[in-house]
């Protein structure tokens, strides 16, 4: 049992950091295409933001991640349940309202 007990702190720890990259990938990602109708120049606000989003995720999985395949497999999982986090966060009202409605009845 002493043995098993570091072995899952390690791994809900690589859950958590892949949770908060996939917080900032995807709430950048949001806060990207909400500001695409402020700016003159679509395409440099688009692509460099993908190139951050991208550069610092990457860089994440690599140096906090990468030491061993069940680090990596519990920070994609982390990752895709931050996918989910911000999906319900920044849904439009409205559309949360009839998804409420819908389950009530």
């Amino acid at each position: 049992m002493s043995e098993i007990l570091p072995l899952v702190w390690e791994l809900l720890w690589a859950l958590v950091e892949g949770v908060l990259l996939g917080v900032f990938f995807y709430a950048g990602l949001w806060w990207t295409v909400r500001r695409l109708s402020l700016v003159k120049q679509v395409g440099l606000l688009f692509l460099g933001s993908l190139l951050l989003r991208t550069a610092v995720v990457m860089l994440g999985f690599y140096f906090l991640l990468g030491d061993s395949w069940q680090h990596l497999l519990a920070g994609l999982s982390g990752f895709v349940v931050a996918r989910v986090i911000v999906i319900r966060l920044t849904r439009p009202v409205d559309k949360l309202k009839t998804t409420v409605m819908a389950d009530s009845s």
